[in-house]
């Protein structure tokens, strides 16, 4: 049902794949393949840590710990902000500044499966920022390549956040415009850069 996995880097430790669009990244359902489910069958192996998500329509690079000890290790240099992620969107329209941080507080709808801006004061709120770089436009199109770092980790944050300021990814149909139906959201998780967890060796991969 999905593409061949693409894996980048494996040993002992951990397996670094790329996660293609629409595949989600775990899902509650036995009957729907995932990445989780999808490694465990390759590894042949009943245990694999989940370190961190992508929305399932995104695309991007992926790692997962092969032991129990390398999971341990990688979440703490996740929550000890030591992985850099760098993501790739292509937007409608033209931001007005060249570079910018969003900063903007979001609230997330279980039931509806969205999260939206709201003011500071809104109970449940939590604050997102990001910042993004504006790497080419195409006029002809009227888009722009993005990228994009997160310095917070919200539910779907980049595409509420550029939604929000009137330049919604292409291809979201989430967040984004009606022409955007049948396509594939033009968000990518690029970069990804992270201390061994066994070795402590900083390691970095990146896709076009």
């Amino acid at each position: 049902m999905y593409p061949d996995l693409e894996i980048l880097y494996e040993d002992k430790d951990i397996i670094v794949c790329v996660k293609p669009h629409g595949v989600p990244t775990q899902s509650k359902s036995i009957m729907t393949k995932d990445m989780v489910s999808l490694l465990k069958n390759y590894l042949n192996s009943p245990y694999l840590g989940l370190i961190h998500r992508l929305d399932q329509p995104v695309k991007g690079i992926m790692v997962f710990g092969k032991t129990p000890l390398a999971s341990k290790n990688l979440s703490k240099s996740l929550t000890a902000n030591s992985f850099q992620k760098l993501y790739l969107a292509t937007v409608h329209g033209k931001p007005a500044k060249d570079t910018d941080t969003l900063t903007d507080y979001l609230l997330q709808d279980k039931k509806s499966n969205t999260s939206s801006v709201v003011s500071p004061g809104t109970p449940g709120q939590k604050r997102a920022s990001l910042s993004y770089k504006l790497l080419d436009f195409n006029n002809e199109g009227n888009t722009s390549l993005l990228e994009v770092s997160l310095e917070t980790g919200r539910h779907h944050q980049i595409r509420v956040q550029l939604s929000h300021i009137g330049h919604p990814i292409v291809g979201d149909r989430k967040y984004g415009q009606s022409t955007d139906a049948g396509k594939n959201i033009q968000l990518v998780a690029y970069k990804l850069s992270f201390p061994h967890p066994a070795t402590g060796k900083r390691l970095s991969f990146s896709i076009s």
